[in-house]
C-alpha cells in the first residue's frame, strides 16, 4: 500500500526532471534582488562622498561621510539653481501629470460610454499614437513650437506632456472594467447631466484607473530628457534630469560637480518614493477590486 501510493510521486518527479529546486529558485531570486538594489546601495553611499572618494573608487567604503558638505555645496552651486530645477520638475511633473491623467479618464470614459461615429477608427488612431515613439515626435513638435513661438518657454514642454495615447487605452480599460453602464443608467434617471454622472459617479468608479494612469504620467515626465534638451536653452527653465546632465558634462573639466551629481540624484528619486507610497492604496484598490466582483 504504500509503495503503491508513493508510485505518482515517484512519477510526478521523473516527469519533470527540468524543475528547479527551491533553494535554487530563491538563490535566483536574491541574485535578482541584489541586483535591483545594488545602483540604489551605491547612490545612497556615494551621496555622501567628496569628490576624491567618487574618483578614487572608494563610493561603498563606510569610512568618510560628506553628505552635509555635499548639500550645502549643491544649495549654493550656481546661486541656487539646482532647487530652480527641481521645482521646475515638480510643475512639469506634477500639474502635468494631473491634467494628463484627468485627460485621459475623460477620453478613457467617452470611448467606453458613448456611440458616435467612426468611433472605433478614432481608438484605432488613438493606438497607433501608442507605437510612435517619443524621440520621433520631439522634432515636429519642435517645429510647431517654433510656429507658434513658444521654444525656450515652460508650455514647450508643458504642453506636450498632456497628451498620453497609452493613458488614454488603459483609462478606456479601466472604464470598461469598473464602470457599469446600469449605474450609469440610474444616475441619469436621477436627474443627473452627463457631465454630473462623470464627475460624481463615473470618476469616483475608475479613481484607480486614475491613479495608474497619473503614475505612469509622472514617472514619465520626471524622468524626461530628449524634449526638454530640445525645446529649452535657458538653464533657468530646465527640468532636473536636464539640469544633472548639464553639469554631468562639465565633470572632466570640473570635477568638483561629481559630488553636486550624485547627491542631486539621489534628492532626485525622493518625489517619485513618495508618489508611490502615498497612493499605494489606490493601486492595493484596483489590484483587489476585480476579486470581489
Amino acid at each position: 500500500m504504500t509503495t503503491a501510493t508513493a508510485q505518482p510521486g515517484a512519477a510526478r518527479a521523473k516527469g519533470h526532471p527540468w524543475s528547479l529546486s527551491g533553494t535554487a529558485v530563491n538563490g535566483a531570486l536574491v541574485l535578482a534582488t541584489a541586483y535591483t538594489l545594488l545602483p540604489l546601495a551605491w547612490l545612497l553611499t556615494a551621496a555622501a562622498k567628496n569628490t576624491g572618494d567618487l574618483l578614487g573608487g572608494r563610493t561603498l567604503t563606510p569610512s568618510t561621510w560628506h553628505l552635509g558638505a555635499n548639500l550645502h555645496a549643491l544649495a549654493t552651486a550656481g546661486d541656487g539653481i539646482y532647487f530652480r530645477w527641481y521645482v521646475n520638475s515638480l510643475l512639469y511633473a506634477g500639474i502635468g501629470a494631473l491634467l494628463c491623467a484627468l485627460v485621459c479618464v475623460c477620453a478613457g470614459y467617452a470611448f467606453h460610454v458613448y456611440s458616435f461615429p467612426g468611433k472605433e477608427k478614432l481608438f484605432g488612431l488613438v493606438l497607433l499614437g501608442v507605437l510612435v515613439p517619443t524621440t520621433a515626435l520631439a522634432l515636429p513638435m519642435y517645429l510647431l513650437a517654433s510656429k507658434l513661438d513658444v521654444v525656450n518657454t515652460f508650455w514647450a514642454v508643458f504642453v506636450p506632456s498632456l497628451v498620453n495615447p497609452f493613458g488614454v487605452y488603459l483609462a478606456r480599460v479601466f472604464c470598461a472594467g469598473y464602470v457599469p453602464g446600469e449605474v450609469l443608467e440610474a444616475a441619469r434617471m436621477d436627474g443627473a447631466g452627463e457631465l454630473r454622472t462623470f464627475w460624481s459617479v463615473g470618476l469616483r468608479m475608475v479613481m484607480p484607473g486614475l491613479v495608474t494612469v497619473f503614475l505612469f504620467q509622472f514617472t514619465a515626465i520626471w524622468n524626461n530628457f530628449f524634449l526638454p534638451l530640445v525645446m529649452l536653452s535657458d538653464n533657468r527653465l530646465f527640468p532636473l534630469s536636464l539640469g544633472l546632465y548639464s553639469w554631468n558634462t562639465q565633470t572632466h573639466a570640473f570635477p568638483e560637480y561629481y559630488p553636486l551629481v550624485v547627491t542631486g540624484s539621489l534628492l532626485g528619486i525622493v518625489p517619485l518614493v513618495i508618489a508611490f507610497i502615498a497612493l499605494q492604496r489606490h493601486w492595493k484598490a484596483g489590484l483587489t477590486a476585480g476579486s470581489v466582483k
